[in-house]
């Protein structure tokens, strides 16, 4: 995605804990292309941190006008085996950090500038299970927060989502658990990155649209 929209003319910033490496040898290759780019540390469980990140960003690269949610905690618990730390992990990373960044968006958006929010959510919002408790819990929260920020928000700042299905293995799947997910959505297959990226320059080019969530999982959540 940060390489879709810094290819399509957006000023760039990647957030990451961790992965400083990572964040900014992708940072590094936008401005190699011509593009302005800046790593940004933050921790998305500290609130000092998610409410000062809109503005170290801004400060970096100008007023930030598009927020998109990506970063997400994602374990397997069950009704059985959740703890609170990891309620409190999810919560906090999935639902609790976007809001507030969101509202730290909102607040420092200049006069007369409108701005965009996009969660990062998950199909199964739309197809609940019982398996990973709390994440599926987190997800469903930001997709009520999504329709209800959208109104709160309106008519300066559009809040709108995305529901991947299978896109990349995850660390608890093998490759052949992978592949059978897939084969299991009515389409047999998920999304592919570029298609995700593509539904991001979707939202922001459409106006009128605020509120929604775009599921690309292969029907996965008809399934």
């Amino acid at each position: 995605m940060a390489l879709d929209l810094a290819a399509h003319g957006w000023r760039v910033a990647i957030h990451y804990r961790n992965s400083r490496d990572e964040a900014e040898a992708l940072a590094s290759e936008i401005q190699q292309a011509g593009g302005p780019a800046v790593a940004v540390a933050a921790n998305l469980a500290d609130l000092a941190d998610v409410q000062s990140l809109i503005e170290r960003c801004a400060e970096a690269l100008g007023p930030v006008t598009c927020l998109v949610n990506n970063a997400s905690e994602f374990f397997l618990d069950t009704i059985g085996s959740v703890t609170p730390e990891g309620w409190d992990t999810h919560l906090d990373i999935n639902l609790k950090a976007p809001v507030f960044l969101a509202q730290a968006l909102y607040a420092n958006l200049p006069a007369g500038v409108e701005g965009n929010v996009i969660n990062i959510i998950d199909q199964r919002v739309w197809r609940p299970t019982p398996d990973f408790f709390s994440y599926t819990i987190s997800k469903a929260g930001l997709w009520t927060a999504t329709q209800t920020l959208a109104q709160a928000m309106a008519p300066r700042v559009r809040v709108n989502a995305i529901g991947p299905g299978p896109v990349l293995q995850s660390v608890h799947q093998s490759q052949a658990d992978f592949a059978a997910e897939t084969l299991t959505t009515p389409l047999q297959r998920g999304p592919s990155l570029p298609e995700i990226a593509a539904a991001v320059r979707f939202i922001l080019a459409t106006p009128s649209m605020t509120g929604q969530m775009i599921a690309l999982d292969g029907g996965q959540h008809l399934a």
